[in-house]
């Protein structure tokens, strides 16, 4: 079965960075449009940034200019490079296909606040 392991999280203060990294196991990682998503305490999980198997990337708006999405289909790994963080980027980070096809990892808690 398909594990997402997350990890690289941590508190930081407005204006910091956090790289996180996802560790897919299986071998079919390099054919699927992975994505980061998000959840806030009280709202639901949104989707943040994508990457597809080629490396077309995209951001909702309120990321974009600060974090960039890369994988490394040889460590069947991708990250999420989160620059200028800002207090409403506090959320839990996960990150599964762009379609949520995926079971869920335990995300990695991201903390912004001075």
């Amino acid at each position: 079965q398909v594990q997402l392991v997350e990890s690289g999280g941590g508190l930081v203060q407005p204006g910091g960075s956090l790289r996180l990294s996802c560790a897919v196991s299986g071998r079919i990682f390099s054919i699927y449009t992975m994505g980061w998503y998000r959840q806030a305490p009280g709202k639901q999980r949104e989707l943040v940034a994508f990457i597809s198997s080629g490396g077309t990337t995209s951001y909702v708006d309120s990321v974009k200019g600060r974090f960039t999405i890369s994988r490394d289909n040889a460590k069947n790994t991708v990250y999420l490079q989160m620059n200028n963080l800002k207090p409403e980027d506090t959320a839990v980070y996960y990150c599964n296909t762009q379609s949520g096809l995926l079971p869920w990892g335990q995300g990695t808690q991201v903390t912004v606040s001075s």
